[in-house]
């Protein structure tokens, strides 16, 4: 018999498949207070939360026979993930039963901001009959932007066009095919903002879309557009909205995220023009039973056929694993990282080769970290090791693994290639007896760098002076290089240098170096979770981090 926790507020029919398990015993102990949870964990095997309770650290030393903890719902952010992964405890999550519930309530958000349903029914219900003040727009024949085409934004460009909507879909994944099974308009960031008179999000947060909609973007947008996120707090930059609807270049936006949660910024609770709910997306009856049915129906198929779907972390490696795999794992994020950063968009194909020693391995966890790596760019903490096949699939991305006896000139060695139609990036890397990881390919250059956290990639002809150049105007910002390594295919023709540096560079920088007469391309590589490489100074709790 398996025992089952619940601790918060969970849908009794949601839960009734663990209910009904012969093997199952559930327990409800809803706002069980943190000391007397401390005490009665160690008894069970599995644990359901919502957003109450706090797994903490501390709280997991109690748990020694905890195998499973299942966060009804899709935010792990109270839970820790990486005290749970090292006790070996798997953590899932239920990421697409909201999708519905968020779907709908991104519709009633555009359509309360189109007809001003909200101010209406405030003025209204305080007493007054004002049929003047309220004259809406209709949505039919209108143009929707739809910024990120995952399942919830699908789902709203479907809808959408029911009611006669016009609809443009930016995502970096999103393939023509698709685009035209969809019925949409495959479309970049500036057109959406040019032509979209409604403007709806749904993509993650990730470095790349914190202040997506940003100053800038905004004075691209047409006059008079409207703007609806139900995605997360941050992609669009509030002080930068506010002063867009204030000057009436903005018509209206409706929030249910925000930066900070609770909110509490008088100037988006009190402007007349922006609608606010307080993170509704999810809050459904139905939404709430499929999360609780989604994370029981997997508890049942962890302890029962060991099979994993949605975890949020990765069980641990045998010893020996870890201890022969460890530079080859932080090494494969590294280059899935950096090769999808070079390529600037998303893929349609992945190709993974394997030499030397390498062959005789199994490698499929180290293909798996190379496309989290690549995934992750875009789809940032969404994407792990249990799901990255799931989602290259869904992305509708290719992927190919081949391992070849031909000797490439080192004991190891592993090239990355991932492509567009005929555009392809590509990074070739290796280990080195008593030197550690190195980068020895970038595209048909070869090369000689190790992974650092911050890399400087310059395209540049083959002339002399160049590094002079590079090496002076850096030093002019500041700037200080770690090292400096020159790659060239043929003598006078174009060639490559690579720098390591001890910090990022700002935009500044980067738009000098652009400007340097015989550049061609200038290009800053950071690398997320970096893990130095040195032989022998791998931690493999950093190991486990990345997994």
């Amino acid at each position: 018999m398996y025992k089952v926790l619940v601790t918060d507020g969970i849908s009794d029919t949601g839960l009734k498949a663990l209910f009904d398990h012969p093997h199952f015993i559930v327990d409800r102990q809803p706002t069980l207070p943190t000391e007397e949870l401390k005490k009665i964990i160690g008894m069970y095997d599995a644990l359901i939360v919502r957003s109450q309770t706090k797994v903490t650290e501390e709280l997991l030393q109690e748990a020694s026979g905890l195998r499973v903890i299942a966060r009804a719902g899709v935010g792990v952010d109270n839970i820790d993930v990486n005290a749970a992964t090292r006790k070996g405890i798997i953590v899932i999550n239920a990421p697409g039963a909201n999708t519905i519930a968020a779907t709908e309530h991104t519709l009633a958000m555009m359509l309360s901001l189109a007809r001003k349903i909200p101010q209406a029914h405030q003025k209204t219900s305080s007493g007054e009959w004002d049929r003047n003040s309220f004259k809406g727009v209709e949505l039919y024949k209108k143009t929707l932007g739809v910024i990120g085409m995952g399942k919830i934004g699908a789902e709203v460009a479907k809808r959408a066009k029911s009611f006669g909507m016009n609809i443009l879909g930016f995502d970096p994944y999103l393939t023509d095919d698709r685009a035209k099974k969809l019925g949409i308009t495959k479309a970049s960031l500036d057109l959406v903002a040019g032509e979209s008179d409604f403007i709806t999000i749904h993509t993650p947060l990730t470095n790349d879309t914190k202040g997506l909609i940003n100053e800038e973007y905004l004075q691209k947008t047409k006059k008079g557009v409207r703007l609806i996120n139900c995605a997360r707090g941050g992609i669009i930059d509030e002080k930068a909205l506010v002063r867009a609807v204030q000057s009436g270049h903005v018509a209206g936006a409706a929030l249910d995220v925000f930066e900070k949660e609770p909110v509490s910024d008088p100037e988006l609770l009190q402007n007349p023009n922006i609608i606010v709910t307080p993170h509704l997306g999810a809050s459904t009856v139905e939404a709430q039973e499929k999360v609780a049915q989604e994370v029981s129906a997997e508890i049942i198929e962890i302890f029962e056929s060991q099979s994993v779907h949605h975890a949020v972390n990765m069980p641990q490696m045998s010893g020996e694993t870890q201890a022969k795999m460890q530079p080859y794992l932080a090494l494969g994020d590294q280059i899935g990282q950096l090769v999808v950063q070079l390529f600037k968009k998303a893929p349609a194909k992945i190709e993974i080769n394997y030499y030397g020693d390498l062959i005789e391995e199994d490698t499929e966890l180290l293909n798996r970290i190379m496309i989290k790596g690549i995934l992750s760019y875009h789809l940032s903490d969404s994407v792990n090791l249990i799901n990255a096949l799931h989602l290259l699939k869904e992305q509708g991305v290719s992927y190919n693994v081949q391992k070849n006896a031909t000797n490439k000139g080192f004991a190891n060695y592993m090239e990355l290639t991932i492509s567009q139609g005929d555009e392809k990036a590509k990074i070739g890397a290796t280990v080195l007896n008593g030197y550690g990881a190195r980068i020895v390919k970038i595209n048909q250059y070869r090369i000689d760098v190790k992974p650092e956290e911050h890399l400087l990639y310059i395209k540049h002809k083959d002339v002399p002076g160049m590094i002079g150049k590079v090496g002076s105007l850096l030093g002019d910002y500041e700037i200080n290089i770690g090292t400096m390594q020159v790659g060239r295919a043929a003598v006078g023709g174009e060639a490559i240098m690579v720098l390591t540096l001890d910090k990022t560079l700002n935009t500044n920088v980067l738009q000098a170096l652009n400007l340097t007469v015989g550049i061609e391309e200038v290009q800053l590589l950071e690398l997320e979770n970096f893990i130095p490489s040195e032989p022998g100074q791998i931690d493999p709790q950093k190991v486990e981090s990345l997994l």
